[in-house]
This record gives structure tokens, sequence and C-alpha cells, in this order.
């Protein structure tokens, strides 16, 4: 391409063959964009404010290093936070520059994505104890894995039933040399064990990635010197998008990937740091900027909002200067107050209704909440009135049991090594039997190594009709989600072997490698009448019959969910004191609350609506707005019925309309309790140990269960409460 003449670009007739500088697409970026994309300094980070074409920038730096300097795509190591946003970047560079191929963007992915890639290709991973066969395990068969070490080798490790946490939490001091754990057991002895495990059985966890990944960057780096040659495999450029959600695995991984030579061009928005459990700050962005010695620019031009929400926006912003937008018109913020959220439903179901018959589109609503639990009400009403809806919180293989144990089987035929799903996968209580166990350890030799293998090959090869037994009322069903599946999963691996000259084995690892890295999403949520529709792993939905596009849908998703994404129109419900913000034990969890408030206003391009409840229903929830609310300046404020109760008409009318809440309110109730009567529960899973705590109010009690949000405890003469964890109304007792 460099050795081509102008006028030979000209007579290709296509744009994506001149200078980037000389395209329509430079054109239209303003003048901090083109300042961003320009600069080549040795590291450059750049503050992009929400909505200020963060994307478009990089995707012009990109193609300004590859066309204008001449940086081969494969030199540069795109850094993403999200598979989405990978592919996107890839997809908005094609639409460039059409002829460019899987090989040269290789580079461009997730942190773990590129390190898993590495470590496949190029860093000798074999001097680590691994092979370059190995494959990717989740955190949950990390934790079943430690949990039968603790078993064999008699470890004494406290609170088994929060071991995923505790693993994640204590290994940096374990790293550290710190000689005993936080609750004084074994759990720096099962460390070790676990790592030989994993090397035996050839399996790595997301930590595992990074840390290895790294440390082989810097054994190379350290053996041969960068001067000879020690930097050859590093790229020439590193670009990271949303670099401010970096935590210190990713941090050191940048550092040791980037050596002494290549240049660092990073974009995110310290405003937008609400991720603090992963291991992130609100200070990374700035510690990113003084560890490389970067040069700071800025991205202030908001293209999304209008007027009204920049100006609010600008209320919640901690860092930097006020947004500037490119909109002056202005709609006013409205604000409700229903007496509670069934009430709120309705209401939002007859909006949407109305919007819809009126020209917007499904998928241009959404409804944002503060925890994930607020989602059922709506799921309840929206369904009743027939409106299609999209859950943010997918479903997973995990939950359907026949492909659950199906990618077991295709997780042990790549990887023979792996005793753990072996064993997971003949024990099965359904699906299980040693005739499939001895078919996985065959798979390589007998059809793995062919180009091209087909779904109803496989399902042959793995007896799957047995193991599926045809008897039971539920074959059918297992059947049809197998077969589908399969036919889905070789499509893709056919098509890798074709374009890598590989075999069906390697592209099968990749493919359950990406799958623990990413998930393989199910649908989730209620569908237009006959929608059948699929969700690939890479985010894209189609349906399931000939590939044609679903029905938008209104979006349900946390205020966490929202963030990358964009509406016209937005509805934030619960905006209640102690929900949104949540009551917080420290000024960092308070700046972070308000940071996801920002998060989620910001989202909305032309209409914002906020509500607050009288009578909300959640335990620590006062029956009074946010002060958020307070913030905003009254002028931009449409108060509609904040003061009094909505209504929805009167007389007989009022009386059907409070008697179908009454009776939405206990079969949402009723819902909720079957759930967790009905949940699973594992078989042969160690007895959880009894994790005592402490309330003000109700004293001494029992931990039932806990997760990132929630804590629930029973209490003698109480019975079970249900707790914010951010709160910090509920002291877990170490002993």
């Amino acid at each position: 391409m460099s050795e081509e003449t102008g006028e030979t670009r000209r007579m290709n007739g296509s744009h994506q063959l001149e200078e980037y500088q000389h395209t329509e697409e430079f054109r239209r970026l303003n003048e901090y964009q083109k300042a961003a994309v320009l600069d080549e300094s040795p590291a450059c980070v750049v503050n992009a404010n929400v909505g200020s074409g963060k994307t478009t920038v990089l995707i012009g730096k990109i193609m300004y290093l590859h066309l204008d300097r001449k940086i081969p795509l494969e030199n540069m190591a795109v850094l993403t936070f999200t598979n989405k946003a990978a592919d996107e970047i890839v997809e908005r560079l094609r639409k460039i520059k059409p002829d460019i191929t899987p090989a040269q963007v290789q580079g461009f992915g997730t942190f773990h994505s590129v390190a898993l890639g590495m470590l496949k290709s190029t860093l000798p991973v074999e001097e680590a104890g691994w092979t370059k066969e190995f494959t990717v395990m989740d955190p949950d068969e990390e934790t079943d894995l430690a949990l039968g070490l603790i078993a064999e080798h008699g470890l004494k490790v406290k609170y088994k039933n929060r071991l995923k946490k505790r693993l994640e939490q204590e290994y940096q001091n374990w790293l550290a040399g710190k000689e005993e754990s936080r609750y004084r057991d074994d759990l720096f002895h099962l460390y070790p064990l676990l790592a030989e495990e994993k090397k035996k059985q050839n399996k790595m966890s997301f930590a595992d990635l990074l840390r290895v990944s790294t440390e082989l960057l810097q054994i190379k780096a350290e053996g041969a010197g960068e001067a000879a040659g020690g930097g050859a495999d590093r790229p020439a450029w590193i670009l990271v998008d949303e670099v401010q959600d970096s935590d210190a695995l990713q941090l050191g991984f940048l550092e040791a990937l980037r050596g002494e030579s290549a240049k660092i061009f990073a974009v995110g928005d310290p405003n937008q740091v609400i991720y603090s459990w992963r291991g992130t700050g609100d200070n990374m962005f700035f510690l990113i900027k003084h560890r490389f010695g970067a040069k700071e620019l800025t991205l202030p031009v908001n293209y999304r909002s209008n007027a009204s929400i920049l100006t609010v926006a600008n209320r919640f912003l901690q860092f930097g200067n006020k947004i500037r937008g490119t909109r002056n018109v202005e709609h006013r913020i409205v604000v409700r107050n229903y007496y509670d959220p069934f009430q709120e439903a309705e209401y939002l179901a007859e909006k949407i209704q109305t919007l819809h018959r009126k020209g917007k589109r499904y998928g241009e609503i959404a409804v944002f909440y503060r925890l994930q639990s607020q989602s059922a009400i709506l799921e309840k009403v929206f369904g009743r009135q027939g409106i299609p809806y999209d859950l943010s919180v997918k479903k997973t293989l995990k939950d359907i049991p026949v492909l659950n144990w199906l990618v077991k089987v295709l997780r042990v035929s790549v990887n023979p090594s792996d005793t753990q799903m072996a064993a997971a996968v003949l024990k099965d209580p359904v699906y299980g039997g040693e005739d499939a166990v001895c078919r996985m350890e065959r798979f390589s030799e007998e059809i793995g190594n062919r180009p091209a293998v087909s779904a109803g090959e496989l399902f042959t090869y793995f007896g799957l009709r047995a193991a599926l037994h045809p008897s039971s009322s539920g074959y059918a069903e297992d059947e049809s989600l197998v077969m589908d599946f399969l036919e889905k999963m070789c499509a893709s691996c056919n098509k890798e072997t074709q374009s890598s000259g590989g075999n069906f084995t390697g592209a099968v690892r990749e493919f359950v490698n990406s799958s623990a890295l990413y998930g393989m999403k199910t649908d989730a949520g209620e569908k237009a009448p006959g929608d059948i529709s699929v969700r690939e792993e890479d985010g894209t939905e189609h349906d399931g019959r000939d590939g044609t596009a679903v029905p938008e849908r209104v979006k349900l998703m946390t205020l966490h969910a929202s963030k990358g994404l964009e509406f016209d129109t937005v509805f934030i419900i619960g905006v209640n004191q102690g929900l949104i913000p949540l009551r917080c034990k420290n000024f960092e969890q308070e700046e972070e609350e308000r940071r996801l408030f920002f998060v989620g206003i910001t989202r909305a391009e032309n209409n914002l609506e906020l509500s607050w409840y009288t009578n909300p229903g959640e335990h620590g929830v006062t029956g009074e707005p946010s002060r958020y609310l307070r913030m905003i300046p009254e002028q931009l404020l449409d108060r509609g019925n904040t003061g009094k109760q909505e209504s929805a008409g009167s007389g007989a009318d009022t009386a059907e309309r409070k008697s179908d809440l009454q009776k939405l309110r206990r079969q949402v109730q009723d819902q909720i309790r079957l759930k967790r009567e009905n949940a699973p529960k594992p078989e042969n899973a160690p007895k959880p140990e009894v994790l005592r705590v402490r309330h003000r109010r109700y004293g001494e009690g029992i931990l039932v269960s806990e997760d990132d949000m929630m804590i629930e405890a029973e209490f003698e003469g109480y019975g079970r409460k249900q707790f914010l964890k951010a709160f910090g109304e509920v002291e877990i007792l170490d002993s």
C-alpha cells in the first residue's frame, strides 16, 4: 500500500486508500478530536467527556497511524473492557477499510483475550508450566477446584461458602509474601496447591492470563534486553479504551506490554468510574497518567444529550471542566411521585405504549434502576401488557442443564488433562456416563483433526441420543437445544478452520475459551408473539429460524449495566433517599454513587424522567425524594404529579385498579418466595460454615446468603431480614 501513488489511489475509486487526513471522516472531527488523533507523544491520555466521540477518536487514531504513519495494524494492540467494544471498533474500521483481515486485528480485544492470544502464539507459556493447548476456566470452576483440594488435603479453610470472594481478595496478599490469611486459616496453603493443580490440568483462570503473560513479558525483556530484541514481540502502539476502569493486574500487563519502546494512547472518563468492587478506583485515570508520564488532552464537547440534560449532568460532574453541548434544544426533566413501585409500573406500561403508538421505537426506550430486584415488578406488568422487553441480566448456558453438561463434554474433548470436568461429566445425575468420557479422550484423534465437522456428526459421535434419554419427557426439548447449539458452534468453528488452516479441535478449544471469558448468552425476558431469537456470545441478536433481526424491545437494566449505551428516552426509577444514592459507609462510596447517577442521566438523548415512591417497600429506603433531585435547578424540572398521588380514575374504575395492584403485589411476592425456595442446590456441596452477624436492633444472627449488593440474615425472634450491603447496618463477625 505504501508504494502506491496518489493517482493509483484515485483510480481505485475508494477513499479507504487515501491518507486519513484527506478523508471526509477526518474533516468531520472537531478541533479537540483532531488534536488527539494527530498527537504522537510517547504516552497520551485523553479525558473524554461523556458523549464526546471517544470511539470515533479511537477509530481515527488507528486509521491515522495505519494510513498516514504506515504502522501495520498487526503492530498495534487495542485493549478494551468488553468484547462488544472490540467488535464495534473492528466493524467501524472495516467500514473505512473493508479489506482488513482477521489476522491484522488479532491484537484487538479485551485485556484477557489479548493476553490469551499472546500466550497461545508468541509467549513461551511452557516455561510457566502450561502447554499451548491450555483452556480457560471461569471463577466458579476455579472455586469448585479449590473446594476439592481443601477436602483432599484436609485443609482448614473458614467460610467456604464465601470462598470465591476470599480467593480473589486475599490473593495479592499471598503474592506479596504475607504469612497468614485474614482469618488465620489454611487459605495461604491452598494457593500453591491450586496453582499446581491448574498446571496439571492445563487450565488458567482469568487472573492467570494477565499474571502469567505479564511475568513472561518481563522475563523476556530482562533476558534479552530491549536493545537486543527483547521487545520485538511488543506492539509499536498500544491503544486503550475506557482506561479509567483498569485494575492493578491490567495496569501491570499494560506496563509489561509497553516495555521501553511502545507508545500508549488511552481514552477514558474519570467521571464514569463505577466499578470499585472490581479493583479499580477513581484515581486510576490519573495514576496511569503519572505512571507513564503521559500528556493529557480533553474531549469536552458532548454530541448526545440536549441542553437540559447536560445542565443536570454538570451538577454531578466530579472531574474536569463543564461538559459543552452542541444541541440548544431544551426539554424539561420530568419528576414524578408514585405511591409504590406497583403503581409506577402500571404508569410506565401505559406511557411506553403511548410513546410507541406515536412512533417511538421500543428500542429507543430504557428503564434504569439501582438494584436488579427492582425489575421483577416491571417484568410482570410489561409481560401482562404485551410490551416486549429485554432484561440486561441474561441467562447463560449454565442455566440450561443439558447445554451446561454439553460444554463440559467439549472442554474435556479439547483438553483431556481436565480431570475436573471429566469427573463432572461422569457424575452428572441426568446425562453422565462412562461412554461419553471414552469418546472425549479419543476426540482429537478420531474426529477433531479434520478441518470441518457437522453438528449431526458430533451428535452421533458423542452418543447424545442415548445420553439425552429418548424415552424421557424432556428429550425433544433437550435435543432441540443441543442441535441448535451444535449447529451454531460448528458454523463458527468451521469458518475459523477455513481462515486459519487449523483443525476442528483447535477451533473448538478457542470457542470454549472465548465462552469462558465472555459467556455464551441465551435470551431472557418477554418476547413478542412468535419471536424466537438467538443471542450470540458477541452480543448480536437474530431470529433463530431465518437470521432476520428480532423486533426491538424496551431495555430494562441497572444503572451499572447502562454504561456505554444511549437511548432517546430514559426512565430512572426509585430515586429515593437510601436507594439512589444508597446509604454509604464512607466518602469514597458516596462519590461513586454520585458518579453512577451521572452515568444514568447521561444515557438520555432527548427525554429524561425520574421518579420516587412514597412507600418504596425496600428496607432502609425512606419515602422521601433523593437529595440528588434537590441538586437539579428547579427551572429545568417538570414536577408533574409531585406532591399528589398519580390518579388513574375514580369510583369503580379506581377500585378495580387498586384491586388489580393488590393482586399483582401478591403474585410478585409469591414468585420471589417460590424462586428462593426452589433454587437448585448442588449435589455433594460442602456444608456451609455458620457465619454470624450483628445488627444494632436485631442483635446477633446467622448469615443466610451474601452477594455484591445484598446480605440476608436470620435473627431469633425476628426471622429472616435482607439488607443492602452499602448501608453498613450489618457487621459480619470473624468467628
